[in-house]
């Protein structure tokens, strides 16, 4: 465990980001398989370096929240922590990878022992198996398991176990948000196109939102499902040339941070439980 600060000393509440980091970050590895190289950031607004995770992180901790970054190796979540820091606000960092149970319980373990339960958890995990196959690869029979096999862990196994760890605690106290971050494949099964990555596992995550959903709201937990229907500002993605060509496809991540920050700051007598964000230059997904 990597950290910014020593512990949740003052007792804040705690926001756990799962995927805190993006693999479209300057040193990503979607900015490497897209450009074939790092790329610099310095012109990047600070919200937006780490995707959506970052600005998730950053939002609530500027609201007074101890974040907890999970990220599979800890080094990548140096800059966003620093740059937490530097805000004013508190954080640590934990390595997690939720594909392994043993993991899973060692980081919140580790969670637990720092920050404290959390108040709210915030599941951005991501993937990018898939987006290296090329057009004449597109089709179900030539995915390799081992690549579905990743997708179902971080888009079925790795939600069921993480809310295994924290829905328990949520439901004693009453109250807690658990949020899941999702795309516009969830909505439904679509054919993998050239350059995407296996997806369609995502409509399990959809669906574990609406059975936590019927499970646990009862018992004073915000359960939501957010589709981002777009391609999210940040360093790997605004160079691509779509996007320099249409910057406004580009989602800002403070806005959608602040989607998030909504979700769990809504009254529960009118919650949402699914909130789909699409920019305006394009057609919703459905």
């Amino acid at each position: 465990m990597s950290q910014s600060q020593d512990s949740n000393s003052s007792g804040q509440p705690v926001a756990v980001v799962i995927g805190a980091t993006s693999k479209w970050q300057s040193d990503g590895r979607n900015t490497k398989l897209a450009h074939g190289s790092s790329l610099d950031d310095n012109e990047i607004p600070i919200d937006a370096r780490w995707g959506i995770g970052g600005a998730i992180a950053q939002k609530f901790a500027r609201e007074g929240f101890f974040v907890v970054l999970t990220t599979r190796t800890a080094s990548n979540a140096a800059g966003l922590a620093s740059a937490i820091s530097e805000q004013g606000g508190t954080c640590i960092t934990v390595e997690l990878d939720v594909a392994s149970s043993e993991s899973v319980d060692r980081a919140f373990a580790d969670i637990r022992d720092a920050a404290g339960e959390p108040e709210v958890l915030v599941y951005n995990a991501g993937y990018l198996e898939g987006r290296d196959l090329p057009p004449d690869k597109e089709l179900l029979e030539h995915i390799p398991t081992e690549m579905f096999e990743t997708a179902l862990d971080i888009a079925c196994r790795g939600p069921f176990l993480v809310a295994k760890q924290v829905l328990p605690a949520m439901r004693e106290r009453g109250h807690g948000s658990f949020l899941i971050s999702n795309n516009n494949k969830s909505l439904r099964g679509h054919k993998r196109l050239t350059g995407e990555s296996v997806y369609f596992p995502r409509v399990m995550m959809r669906t574990l939102s609406q059975v936590l959903t019927e499970e646990y709201s009862v018992h004073g937990v915000h359960v939501a499902n957010i589709v981002i229907d777009g391609t999210i500002d940040s360093p790997g993605t605004r160079a691509l040339p779509k996007i320099q060509k249409q910057p406004e496809l580009a989602m800002n991540p403070a806005k959608i941070a602040e989607a998030f920050y909504y979700l769990h700051t809504q009254d529960r007598s009118c919650w949402t439980h699914e909130l789909q964000l699409t920019p305006y230059v394009t057609m919703p997904s459905y």
